[in-house]
């Protein structure tokens, strides 16, 4: 297999066409396909369940976010270790630790008797989870010539958006007719099917190469995300238990905690030697795909944490009315990756990139007109309007960013794009829970009845979303095809 692999790794990108390694390559993609598909039905089969928890745990909603944002948190600190394991260890054995982890996970969220250990089961989850996304993107990017990646990332595409849409439906069915532990219960037997497949089919494609592991770097990235992903959280928790004061430590120490490891890679990176490598940063198109990818993040994951507590608090919605609102747009950005993928196979970004990134803002401007008289039928409305706009987005942006490096930064670009993504994920949810518990606090403080009060705090959250969101727009206009990805163009970087 040695042999094989590194004269596949030596031969230009054209070798994937090779019958022997093209047979190869298709089967590996679709077994990470579909151990993603998993990972990602996992991460939004619990965005129903918050209000339910909230009750059935007897918590309050920024303590029920942890089983979210330590979920993105856990993600956006191992994500950069990701970089280094791609490039030391092959394809399949990575394959089997990622699988295995979140299979073990799993079983510990099924079996948890309160919130603490349900927190933890979602903590070793998302550790598999975090190496599974990098491993994907790196291997595509590997195997896949420029001219084709488009459709590929179409496929992906498929996977990040019809699992996150049938996710809060199966959700919400589960917890209609079963307790919630049958939700981990549900996902078990696909995570060990997979792991399983995956050990009977799945082969090296990579080749392993030294690389060194600088344990500073880990430490101080562990600091930097996590001070100011905490922070933020901890900004939420303060507007319902009246302090918001020391939230502001967390996030200086996040800040100059992320000083120090930009400081530390910018060193190690001469020599080789960085966890994350920013001189990827240097392509102006990756980093401006980057910038808008790390807004649409904040927008989407914002939006998607708020939307189901204001169907079930302030509409009266139950889990599964709720679930039914998110399925039509998330099939309908299933159905639309694949031929997203080749129009940008022919079209480039900018096309699609741009009305994508429009139709989100508007949508978020929308929903900051939301409550308690909004008929059902708007809300689902602009879900679908939201996830038309996302579908025009998330391809293009990943294809674009990903092409604009040279090969030898793949798995560095890969982990540099998952955890910005994870980062401002969390972020976005803190900041939308923080904005929205403040505002709440402070409409039952002036006499508004709870629903009322929910409602404003609600409206509150969207509004920090489409502020957000102009951001996006502006930085939208600003990404091209990358040098060499495009139809019948050579490798050029």
């Amino acid at each position: 297999m040695t042999t094989e692999t590194a004269s596949f790794d030596a031969l230009p990108q054209s070798a994937a066409h090779h019958p022997d390694n093209a047979a190869r390559n298709r089967l590996v993609i679709a077994l990470l396909l579909v151990s993603t598909f998993v990972v990602f039905l996992n991460e939004t089969i619990m965005s129903v369940a918050i209000p339910h928890l909230m009750t059935d745990l007897g918590v309050t909603a920024s303590a029920a976010q942890w089983l979210t944002t330590a979920f993105l948190l856990t993600m956006a600190v191992v994500i950069p270790i990701t970089g280094f394991l791609l490039q030391r260890v092959n394809t399949r054995p990575i394959f089997m630790i990622a699988m295995s982890v979140f299979s073990a996970g799993t079983l510990l969220c099924a079996l948890a008797p309160g919130l603490e250990i349900l927190v933890t089961g979602r903590v070793i989850q998302a550790i598999g989870t975090a190496i599974m996304m990098p491993l994907l993107m790196t291997t595509v990017m590997s195997l896949v010539p420029p001219e084709g990646r488009g459709k590929t990332m179409g496929n992906i595409s498929i996977v990040m958006s019809v699992a996150p849409a049938i996710g809060p439906t199966i959700g919400g069915f589960i917890l209609n007719n079963f307790d919630w532990r049958f939700m981990f219960y549900f996902t078990l037997p696909i995570a060990i099917g997979a792991l399983i497949l995956g050990a009977i089919r799945i082969r090296n494609v990579s080749t392993p190469r030294y690389a060194p592991l600088d344990v500073l770097s880990v430490i101080l990235s562990a600091f930097a995300f996590g001070g100011l992903v905490y922070g933020l959280s901890s900004l939420g928790e303060g507007a319902e238990h009246g302090s918001a004061i020391p939230a502001w430590a967390p996030i200086v120490v996040g800040l100059a905690a992320m000083a120090l490891f930009v400081w530390r890679q910018l060193g190690l990176q001469e020599k080789d030697r960085a966890l994350l490598d920013l001189r990827t940063l240097k392509h102006r198109n990756y980093t401006l795909a980057l910038i808008t990818m790390a807004v649409a993040m904040v927008a989407l994951l914002g939006s998607s944490i708020l939307l189901p507590i204001y169907t079930q608090k302030v509409l009266g919605l139950s889990t599964l009315e709720t679930g039914m609102i998110l399925l039509p747009g998330g099939l309908l950005m299933g159905l639309l990756g694949p031929i997203v993928g080749r129009l940008y196979d022919r079209l480039g970004p900018t096309p699609l990139l741009v009305p994508g990134v429009i139709a989100v803002s508007a949508v978020m401007w929308a929903l900051t007109l939301v409550g308690s008289a909004t008929p059902v039928w708007a809300v689902v409305a602009g879900h679908i309007v939201l996830s038309l706009g996302l579908a025009f987005t998330f391809t293009p942006l990943f294809t674009s960013s990903m092409s604009s490096v040279p090969p030898q930064f793949y798995s560095h670009a890969s982990a540099i794009l998952g955890s910005v993504q994870q980062v401002a994920g969390a972020a976005g949810i803190a900041l939308f829970v923080a904005v929205m518990s403040l505002q709440t606090a402070a409409g039952a403080a002036a006499g508004l009845d709870g629903t009322e009060a929910l409602a404003a705090g609600i409206r509150a959250g969207f509004l920090c979303g489409a502020v957000v969101s102009v951001l996006m727009v502006l930085a939208a206009f600003f990404v091209r095809r990358p040098e060499g990805g495009g139809p019948g163009m050579g490798h050029g970087h």
